[in-house]
């Protein structure tokens, strides 16, 4: 089977990783392999006496690194990922966003 044939039949695996300078993609495939990967360089602000990221800044920079990761895809096979066969997120970032049930933002 092809790596495009995996794209295309979900047999990969995205990770986002929420860094302190930086928000990292990878797609594997079921051989965790490396597919393709995008970025997007962020800078955390020191508020309040806390070192925290705006939830614009926490969208956006998911949605651009993302982006970099699929047009990476896009150059390297001729196809946009459309599924998966699961995705991961890690956020070992210095701010700290706390939130409900509802996904409300409870703290600053």
């Amino acid at each position: 089977m092809t790596v495009k044939d995996k794209i295309l039949q979900g047999r990969t695996y995205l990770g986002i990783e929420l860094g302190s300078t930086r928000i990292k993609a990878v797609l594997i495939d079921d051989s965790f392999s490396v597919i393709a990967s995008g970025s997007k360089q962020w800078e955390n602000r020191f508020e309040n006496g806390c070192w925290t990221y705006s939830l614009d800044d926490i969208h956006g920079g998911i949605q651009a690194c993302y982006k970099d990761l699929a047009e990476n895809v896009k150059a390297q096979y001729g196809i946009y990922p459309e599924t998966y066969g699961a995705m991961g997120i890690s956020a070992m970032m210095h701010g700290y966003m706390d939130f409900d049930k509802n996904d409300k933002l409870l703290v600053p």
